[in-house]
């Protein structure tokens, strides 16, 4: 006799039925979920902020919540796929290299550790950049092309690497990676570009507090209070010691650089950093001196018949392991990260500083009208080569060493420099092809230094 059935009980003609219910409860309930969800973070969100904000910081803060938003939909989308059938997640395999290319672009922890975001070329972006000469007040005149004129189309590029996507910079993002920290930018005044340009990012979610400024204002401490962390920048054009050629009281602009003497304004402070950016390589194509134990051995571009010329990459050679090693040795800097940015060059054409040099490229280089064999990429080479052989010498120690080598990058962007578009006090009317507008392309270094902090445990 057969079992009695009862009357509430659905009859089903195989487990296949079973699926199919328990797929549409399981994903009623997630919809379910996620919407209340989303409320719940759209009522927090506007009872702590009342929409008291301005457009640009309202979308800010849209794109936080829009990403914690696919967060929670990411969440609920894996324990869907755990109780759905086999054919169904092999569906979604399919499709999910379209789907993590969304994701990477909009919240920068899917950032692919793998990617070499050196390779890649510049593209047309359509979005505003994140700041402007209005919206920074720490904006320098020296940098304000749009101010004193400049044709806007070299701020509608973003660099894309090969194979992935270098998120667009969040100041909210990068404040939260860093809080607790202390940064440091150590090198000459493209150090202070890149240090500008990071103030100015991240002065759109926080206005910081001027902590210390030089004389000179060649070192200077800001510190954002709501994450504790403190941005700081630290003049040293050779990372050694180099002191002016006085004649006749007058200082010329060659240098007594002794390669073998640290310069300890900028050593002495790394025990309180967490990262260290280190950058250079321009003030070497003047005419220096080269000492060493207390004498004088030789020169870079003297060109004078009883010393040795020992040639600009030598000499960077000596002052970058230098640094290094000094790093390395530091006692109490166990968990420093140190990053090398990569050596970037100018783009004068027509001359140079002081005898007519200009830049008027409207757009990038094609990649067919720049040189990797000249000494530009010479010194990125180095460079990369004495990070790889400190990192051989730190294996007794916690230190982090990576590089940020945007080399090839720059030398494509001919168009980002301020040329005639400044405030030419300081600088006897000459153009300048060497520094970057604000903002610029020089802001991508920012981008890819945060893509570093949040990568940096895989460097060594």
């Amino acid at each position: 006799m057969a079992s009695p059935v009862s009357p509430c009980t659905p009859k089903f003609q195989n487990g296949t039925e079973w699926i199919s219910i328990l797929q549409k409860k399981v994903t009623s309930f997630l919809f379910l979920l996620l919407v209340l969800s989303t409320m719940f973070l759209f009522s927090v969100w506007y009872s702590s902020h009342n929409f008291k904000f301005g457009g640009k910081e309202a979308l800010r803060k849209s794109a936080l919540l829009r990403d914690h938003v696919l967060q929670i939909n990411s969440t609920l989308q894996e324990t869907h796929d755990k109780a759905v059938s086999p054919s169904i997640l092999s569906f979604r395999e399919n499709s999910s290299v379209e789907a993590s290319s969304e994701i990477s672009d909009t919240n920068p922890h899917f950032a692919i550790e793998s990617c070499d975001v050196a390779k890649g070329k510049w593209v047309r972006e359509t979005r505003e950049p994140v700041y402007s000469n209005l919206t920074c007040s720490f904006l320098p005149e020296t940098k304000n092309c749009q101010k004193y004129g400049k044709p806007p189309s070299y701020l509608y590029w973003r660099w894309k690497p090969d194979g992935c996507d270098l998120p667009r910079f969040e100041p909210e993002r990068f404040l939260d990676l860093v809080r607790g920290k202390k940064l440091a930018f150590v090198g000459d005044s493209l150090a202070r570009n890149q240090f500008d340009s990071l103030l100015c990012l991240l002065s759109q979610a926080e206005t910081p507090l001027d902590v210390y400024r030089d004389p000179f204002d060649k070192f200077r401490t800001m510190h954002f209070p709501s994450s504790n962390f403190t941005l700081m920048v630290m003049w040293s054009e050779f990372y050694v010691q180099g002191i002016p050629i006085i004649i006749n009281g007058t200082a010329t602009s060659a240098f007594d650089i002794h390669l073998d003497k640290i310069n300890t304004k900028w050593t002495s402070q790394l025990p309180d950093l967490d990262y260290l950016v280190i950058s250079g390589g321009n003030w070497f194509f003047r005419v220096n001196y080269l000492h060493e134990n207390g004498s004088r051995i030789g020169c870079v571009n003297c060109r004078e018949d009883n010393l040795k010329d020992y040639g600009i990459a030598y000499a960077i050679r000596r002052v970058v392991r230098k640094a290094l090693e000094s790093i390395n040795s530091c006692q109490n800097c166990d968990k420093l990260v140190t990053f090398l940015r990569t050596y970037t060059t100018s783009h004068f054409e027509n001359g140079s500083w002081f005898n007519g040099g200009d830049c008027n490229r409207t757009q990038p280089l094609d990649e067919t009208q720049i040189n990797l064999e000249g000494i530009e990429w010479e010194v990125r080479k180095i460079q990369n080569e004495e990070i790889e052989r400190i990192k051989g010498l730190n294996n007794e120690n916690k230190k982090i060493y990576g590089v940020m080598d945007v080399t090839k990058a720059m030398m494509i962007r001919a168009d980002g420099h301020p040329g005639a578009y400044y405030n030419k006090k300081w600088f006897n009317n000459a153009n300048d092809c060497l520094h970057w507008c604000l903002p610029g392309p020089v802001d991508m270094w920012n981008e890819m230094l945060m893509h570093n902090l949040m990568t940096s445990s895989s460097f060594n």
